[in-house]
């Protein structure tokens, strides 16, 4: 008798084995959507293999300044302070739901005295009074033979490996938002520099205009006109030392530091990428964007949640055990005769739900339908994405050579109808004009210049590019 009391825990626990292994986890196994991927992206100059997104920023922005504050961005900016700890959250609730698999041991324990009560619960003793006394260890154990821990897992999983893409992608999003605030500081630092020097010519102009007026040579509205440029001069500066401000502002907040000046080179020393920028092949965006991989790894949670939805139809097994002292009189507790031990199995599952199990199961599935929607739509809009940079770059780059052109033509200009007014072959108002002309030509060509540059930002986070750290590259 007492080898079959040994022995059959024994061999309870190896049926509950065989069940285990032996089970499949119910619902449907995962599978990519098919999703049309071009066959080279439109717009692209060049059918290298190869990617601009493979490279490490520090390689794209080749400016140690601009480095280091990407750098500094990516200790201490908040937005990736808490990117990180949702990825700490998304872990721990991984490891959680891998917990079930194991045992669950727990003890307890009580003891008291009192008439017509044992273990702290009324019973009719008579009138006696008594002590008891409980010390207990007890286990359970789910048998996953339908798989719903395992879909549970499964869907922790990939919500934890979502959470990891996300963060890369805020990196990328820090990353390309530095570099724009940069350029833009760098971009508005020349527009400054251009209206100081029309500013200067404007007052040189306004100074000739009023000699004249004194000596009866040039009219009023000549003068007037003069002092009219160079008010409208004067009053973009302050504007522009504005926009200074608060984009230093903005970016010292990327950097989580203080508003204050933010250090910075010249925008002439930028090397701009070569026109025909490699773009690499569509299909390899969707395995290097971040936020593609996200929505993957969250339709991939909700596929698993549908299987966990199934697995509530059916029954729960399970195994238990106990095994403790327990006595109605405290002299007793220690003796041989209060020792308990239990093991058993456990089988519970639903009868009658009203429609509650049938309602998870239909709103898993259009969670699921959810998902997958976003996840085609996100890979639609990368290869837009991509699209609207690559065109914006080429028609950009055209506008800022058509810029340049302009801007040496006045300046040629200016210099001509100078030198025709000293000369006494014209008069100053020809060259108020062309000094009127010149000034904004030379701020659109900056201008363009910017946007060629931002471009080359949003295409190399488009390309989902910029998320690797120095120490896993350089």
């Amino acid at each position: 008798m007492n080898a079959m009391n040994f022995t059959s825990p024994r061999r309870l626990l190896v049926v509950a084995a065989v069940m285990l292994f032996a089970g499949c986890a119910v619902g449907p196994n995962y599978h990519r959507p098919a999703v049309q991927t071009p066959e080279q992206f439109r717009f692209a100059t060049s059918a290298a293999t190869n990617s601009l997104g493979d490279l490490p920023w520090w390689q794209v922005f080749d400016d140690p300044v601009l480095q280091e504050l990407i750098r500094v961005a990516l200790t201490n900016n908040y937005d990736l302070k808490k990117a990180v700890a949702r990825v700490e959250q998304a872990r721990n609730a991984a490891a959680g739901a891998r917990a079930p698999f194991l045992p669950q041991i727990n003890y307890g324990g009580q003891a008291g005295r009192g008439r017509n009560a044992v273990f702290n619960n009324p019973a009719s003793l008579g009138g006696e009074t008594k002590s008891s006394a409980l010390l207990d260890l007890s286990a359970t154990w789910e048998i996953d033979f339908w798989g719903r821990l395992r879909r549970q897992s499964e869907s922790a999983q990939a919500q934890y490996l979502a959470s990891k893409e996300v963060r890369r992608g805020v990196m990328i999003t820090v990353v390309s938002q530095v570099a724009s605030s940069y350029f833009q500081l760098q971009e508005l630092d020349e527009e400054l520099q251009i209206l100081q020097a029309a500013t200067n010519a404007y007052a040189g102009t306004c100074r000739i205009f009023s000699d004249r007026r004194a000596n009866g040579v040039a009219s009023k509205l000549e003068t007037d006109r003069a002092f009219a440029a160079l008010a409208g001069a004067q009053a973009a500066i302050p504007n522009l030392e504005l926009q200074i401000a608060t984009t230093e502002n903005a970016l010292n907040v990327l950097l989580g530091r203080l508003p204050g000046p933010v250090a910075r080179g010249s925008r002439r020393q930028q090397h701009l990428p070569p026109p025909a920028i490699p773009t690499g092949l569509p299909s390899e965006l969707l395995r290097r964007r971040p936020d593609v991989l996200a929505a993957e790894q969250s339709l991939v949670a909700a596929n698993a949640s549908i299987g966990t939805s199934v697995a509530n139809f059916f029954p729960r097994l399970g195994l238990t055990t106990m095994m403790g002292n327990v006595s109605p009189e405290l002299s007793a507790f220690t003796a041989g005769s209060a020792n308990a031990w239990n093991v058993g199995a456990t089988l519970a599952g639903p009868l009658f739900q009203g429609g509650a199990l049938r309602a998870q199961y239909h709103t898993a599935q259009a969670q699921f339908d959810e998902a997958r929607a976003n996840y085609e739509q996100t890979v639609l809009m990368s290869f837009q994405e991509v699209a609207d940079a690559l065109i914006t770059r080429q028609k950009l780059a055209t506008i800022s050579v058509y810029q340049a052109q302009a801007a040496v033509a006045l300046t040629s200009a200016v210099q001509l109808s100078t030198d025709r007014y000293l000369n006494g072959k014209s008069d100053y108002d020809e060259v108020l004009q062309a000094q009127q002309a010149l000034y904004p030509t030379q701020l659109a060509e900056v201008q363009a210049q910017l946007g060629e540059l931002l471009a080359v930002v949003k295409l190399y986070k488009a390309l989902g590019g910029g998320w690797q750290m120095p120490e896993q590259g350089k």
